[in-house]
């Protein structure tokens, strides 16, 4: 399709190459004057008759700086002009395509020591890149080269100085590929001082006003709080525990929580938590979700729960698909403004409410003429007292009352463009996260979400020879799944078994976990690669270890087989999450708050561990009282299997299948290591022996 053609049957002025793609980031640019190709054979193909080079945007449907790039650059006529005649032009949704995105990234982060999104890279024909940056400007200012004058200006070394772009691209390839699997020392043992030395440095980051790490701009990074709650579990380090329950607290009173309609965006511009980038994303609702269960476990405080349940009822609402699956993102911008649909007026808000009750809402929400946010106001309760307002019962409805009146006028409003696409991955986590609070809170109806999620990943994402694919939009699914996908949808399993103790979810972990190993093991060295084996091939094959906005890949399966292993009773798998552990273990010792998930599985690793064994009648009044208890407590380091009697556990876990309901009554084994106590038959023993 010729860009420069103006479209006769349509509205649009111009349709690119991508018009027939399904990622909702890439059809924001379908109609661009840029002639944008998707990644492709094609596009490269073109690159090289064309004997040009290649320059390639990654980015994604909610990002802001993606958005202010297109409207001052790619929808401009000037730049669409240089760049159609002088490079073949290439967009990538990173979020499709974690793997482009990784290698780009870390090419960018090396050559100017920092990285970010939109992602713009200059690449020769056959990928290797040779130039690369994030946000540019049209026009230069504030110091910062302009993107017409950087186009222009590699347009002439391109053609000028080819041997030397090309002789620079290719020692980037082999430095990526250096950077990507630096090998290890596999001998080297971690000890214990690793897990106080990741404590320390957020102990000495701590802001003891406003909760959370370093400074502006802040994010909960949930995963950090997930390992503090383990730290404090270990050593009972109480500090450890309020920077936890201080942060959590800190970020639900912020503005980047919305008291409206719920849910969480994706981090706080300001030390405060008051103002967000108003994106919200699936994948930080699902891990503060898990930071919040495990909080209410570890505490009780009914503060957490309510905060959790809150967060599932947005989820539930405004990003679940009709069949089931996890939508990825809600924007920041609507009607082109960041934050619009999520900001009021004092007079607004009196108007809804009337004088008394707006202005009782007004004093508690920080909303006033002058406003807390551009001249307008973002509710939040930062100033407020919650424990004055979880103390009173009745001020407490009323207020949520009001918000309820305040959500209807809302939805009114024109609504952020939400992105739909469904992605294997980020489901796996809140699949994991929703499951886990269905089974802390005894709710079914959490826990039916998370199972009808599961079963539209198994019906629409996995292939019929039974390999899994990454995206599903509008109905197609596409891409071979990555590392993340399984690693995180094995979590799910694991989690919903815990919740249901159905076999079935545990025999279709071992399965992905199977899977797992064969696509992604390095069996030369150890780790897990970031793509499969029989995936598209690039210029690198990395392995993600860095836990950053995610968890990586690495981290999860390592956590993962440790789980597994003792749910299976499969030594092999703590031996593969071992072997992964010792070949990061320097990576790990240089900077351990940097991967906190991986401590987290280190920590299971090393901790004892107890394996709850549980025989009976699934419908015996006592054997329910028995899970449930085990469900509320915070044992990170245990697990809970069901002998029902069924069988079914046979070939899965032969040990669990053997310890039986005594006299037929429910019957509780607590066995570290696979060497069990004393049976027990009553709760209150139950209870003090988990104590």
């Amino acid at each position: 399709m010729n860009i420069q053609e103006k479209d006769s049957d349509s509205k649009k002025q111009y349709t690119n190459h991508l018009i027939h793609e399904k990622s909702p980031y890439l059809l924001q640019h379908a109609h661009n004057p840029v002639n944008w190709y998707p990644w492709s054979d094609e596009a490269f193909e073109k690159a090289t008759s064309e004997d040009k080079a290649v320059f390639l945007s990654i980015g994604y449907s909610t990002c802001h700086w993606c958005h202010v790039m297109e409207r001052e650059s790619f929808e401009d006529e000037d730049v669409a002009k240089v760049l159609n005649n002088k490079y073949i032009s290439i967009k990538v949704d990173r979020e499709e395509r974690p793997d482009i995105d990784q290698i780009y990234m870390s090419f960018c982060q090396a050559t100017t020591g920092s990285g970010g999104w939109p992602l713009s890279v200059f690449l020769t024909s056959d990928k290797k890149p040779f130039y690369a940056g994030t946000y540019f400007p049209k026009k230069s200012r504030h110091g910062m080269r302009g993107f017409i004058d950087i186009l222009q200006g590699i347009y002439q070394k391109w053609d000028e100085d080819r041997e030397e772009v090309e002789d620079s691209a290719e020692k980037m390839v082999y430095m990526i590929n250096q950077m990507s699997n630096a090998e290890d020392d596999a001998e080297e043992e971690l000890d214990e001082q690793i897990f106080h030395q990741a404590y320390n440095y957020f102990k000495k980051s701590f802001d003891d006003k406003y909760g959370g790490f370093g400074q502006a701009p802040k994010f909960p990074t949930p995963h950090n709080l997930l390992f503090l709650l383990r730290y404090f579990k270990t050593t009972n380090n109480q500090e450890a525990l309020n920077m936890v329950e201080k942060t959590l607290i800190q970020i639900y009173k912020g503005g980047i929580f919305d008291h409206i309609g719920f849910g969480f965006s994706r981090y706080s511009t300001d030390r405060r938590w008051l103002a967000p980038h108003f994106e919200k994303m699936l994948y930080d609702n699902a891990l503060l979700l898990m930071a919040y269960n495990e909080a209410y476990q570890a505490t009780q405080k009914p503060i957490y729960k309510e905060i959790a349940e809150k967060i599932i009822a947005y989820v539930i609402r405004d990003m679940t698909s009709p069949e089931g699956g996890f939508y990825c993102a809600e924007d920041a911008d609507s009607e082109g403004v960041e934050g619009k649909f999520y900001i009021w007026s004092k007079e607004e808000i009196v108007d809804i409410l009337g004088d008394e009750d707006g202005n009782l809402y007004c004093k508690y929400y920080d909303i006033t003429r002058k406003g807390n946010f551009e001249e307008e106001n973002i509710p939040n309760l930062i100033d407020a007292s919650l424990a004055t307002i979880e103390a009173d019962s009745a001020l407490k409805e009323h207020l949520s009352n009001l918000s309820q009146k305040l959500f209807e006028v809302r939805k009114e409003r024109i609504h952020p463009y939400k992105d739909d696409k469904i992605l294997t991955a980020w489901n796996g986590l809140m699949i994991a996260a929703m499951a886990s609070s269905g089974k802390i809170m005894n709710n079914s109806v959490y826990i039916e979400h998370a199972q009808k999620a599961i079963q539209f990943i198994e019906e629409k994402l996995i292939r019929e020879d039974g390999r899994l694919l990454s995206r599903y939009r509008d109905g197609e699914a596409k891409n071979l799944a990555f590392l993340e996908d399984y690693a995180f949808l094995i979590w799910s399993y694991i989690e919903l078994y815990q919740a249901v103790l159905e076999p079935q979810y545990l025999q279709k972990a071992i399965k992905l976990t199977e899977d797992m190993i064969v696509f992604f093991d390095d069996e030369k060295a150890a780790g897990f690669f970031l793509y499969g084996k029989d995936s598209e091939q690039l210029i690198a094959r990395p392995k993600e270890i860095y836990d950053g906005a995610l968890p990586s890949g690495n981290s999860v399966a390592t956590y993962t087989l440790l789980m597994l292993s003792k749910l299976t009773g499969n030594e092999m798998y703590e031996e593969k999450a071992n072997q992964v552990l010792k070949y990061f273990s320097s990576k790990l010792k240089e900077a351990p708050m940097a991967y906190t998930m991986m401590l987290c599985a280190r920590m299971y690793a090393v901790h004892t561990t107890k394996e709850i064994v549980l025989a009976g009648n699934r419908e015996d009044k006592l054997l329910k009282e028995m899970i449930n208890s085990i469900h509320m407590r915070y044992l990170p380091f245990a697990t809970i299997l069901l002998n029902d009697g069924n069988g079914k556990l046979e070939g899965i876990n032969d040990f669990a299948s053997k310890q039986i309901a005594i006299d037929e009554k429910a019957t509780a084994y607590i066995c570290e290591n696979f060497t069990c106590h004393k049976p027990i038959f009553n709760l209150n023993e139950l209870n003090e022996l988990m104590n």
